[in-house]
């Protein structure tokens, strides 16, 4: 049984059905990426992308929440950005070194993880200390 200081985020039932339907956005357009199939893998990125907009806002106000949203908009982003790579072809195309258009998406994939980080080495360590009164 949770204590009564235990924060509990609950989840609206519109809010619910959204993330639903952005988890059916998101399989359209992965499927379209495994397929090859280029109007549909291309067609959901802007409305996988824009719910996971949608629910970052939503939920901007718990830490938690903000953070793993955040890094979730960064993750389609690089992997909306590595489809269109392959389906334009310039996924082999050299950038840098050894680097090529495909591996840009870590610019995203990263950002989405040093938020992560951040959250769990930083802010979550603050949420969590004892607060700390005069006497």
């Amino acid at each position: 049984m949770p204590h009564s200081d235990d924060q509990t985020y609950a989840i609206p039932a519109p809010y619910r059905r959204m993330e639903n339907l952005h988890i059916l956005f998101w399989l359209l357009k992965d499927i379209g990426w495994c397929m090859v199939w280029k109007p549909l893998g291309i067609s959901m990125i802007f409305p996988t992308l824009a719910i996971a907009l949608v629910i970052t806002w939503r939920t901007r106000g718990v830490m938690s929440e903000l953070a793993h949203n955040l890094a979730i908009v960064f993750w389609i982003s690089a992997n909306s950005y590595w489809m269109l790579s392959e389906f334009l072809g310039f996924d082999t195309v050299r950038v840098w070194g050894s680097f090529t258009g495909k591996h840009l998406a870590l610019i995203p994939f990263l950002t989405g993880l040093l938020i992560l980080l951040y959250y769990y080495l930083v802010q979550k360590p603050r949420e969590t200390e004892p607060k700390k009164v005069a006497a």
